[in-house]
């Protein structure tokens, strides 16, 4: 049984997590499954962005860890850090990507959620962190993330006192960027990432990968130094050329 399914359409790959029985869980085999695509779509020159998201009725119901209901010490922390691959390859992509939530995000498929650039959420949408209610602590970066997302109150609401956020609360709190109707989420993820797909490929791993370093920076000098190397290249490159061509042509002719 393959439990992720993979469609490209115009330079847009959209990952579909398939385990519906369980609620898109978390599994050894998944992960490896995950690893796998992504493996494969970063090596294809073609691929402009990824969309995620899981077959209904959830997104994803978190990490299974049936495996480890008898590990401790060494033996669980390899464990955790084996699931917690499922989501942490993803947020190593050089790929833009979009979380399409389009159900339950919880625990660990919250974090699968968190570390894509951006996240839609359906109205069905649910976020969940759930970790201290199945008396586990967070786990797979969940607090630096959420922190760095949505701010130490969000956090603490979520994490310490199981507030519970549906689609729209999530949009207020800046944890999603939109919330859409269901039947819209997947229609407007492929057109954000069909923007992306109009990019010349490598511009756009270069500018995601400027994102996350100027994310450390605290001097607007330092921002400007870490841009101008990737600005130069970028200049070079033939697609640039091309369009400043083409929109001095338009120009002229209007």
């Amino acid at each position: 049984m393959s439990f992720v399914h993979t469609e490209i359409t115009n330079g847009v790959a959209t990952v579909t997590l398939t385990d519906p029985d369980r609620r898109n869980a978390l599994t050894l085999p998944m992960v490896a499954e995950i690893t796998a695509c992504f493996d494969e779509l970063e090596a294809q020159a073609t691929i402009s962005a990824v969309i995620i998201t899981g077959s209904a009725p959830a997104f994803c119901a978190g990490a299974d860890l049936s495996h480890l209901t008898d590990a401790s010490g060494g033996a669980a922390e390899v464990g955790l850090r084996a699931i917690y691959e499922g989501f942490l390859r993803i947020g190593r992509s050089p790929l833009p990507t979009i979380a399409a939530v389009n159900g339950a995000a919880v625990g660990a498929g919250m974090n699968l959620a968190l570390v894509c650039d951006v996240r839609l959420a359906g109205a069905s949408a649910r976020f969940d962190t759930r970790f201290l209610n199945l008396g586990l602590h967070p786990g797979g970066g969940h607090t630096w993330m959420a922190h760095r997302i949505v701010g130490p109150q969000t956090v603490a609401a979520t994490v310490l006192f199981g507030e519970i956020l549906n689609g729209a609360e999530a949009e207020r709190v800046g944890l999603v960027w939109k919330c859409l109707p269901d039947d819209e989420l997947l229609d407007y993820a492929r057109l954000m990432a069909a923007r992306a797909a109009a990019v010349p490929v490598e511009l756009l791993r270069r500018t995601k990968a400027t994102l996350a370093d100027v994310a450390t920076l605290t001097d607007h000098r330092a921002a400007v130094d870490r841009e101008i190397v990737p600005q130069v290249w970028s200049l070079e490159q033939p697609a640039f050329k091309a369009r400043v061509a083409a929109l001095q042509a338009k120009i002229s002719s209007s």
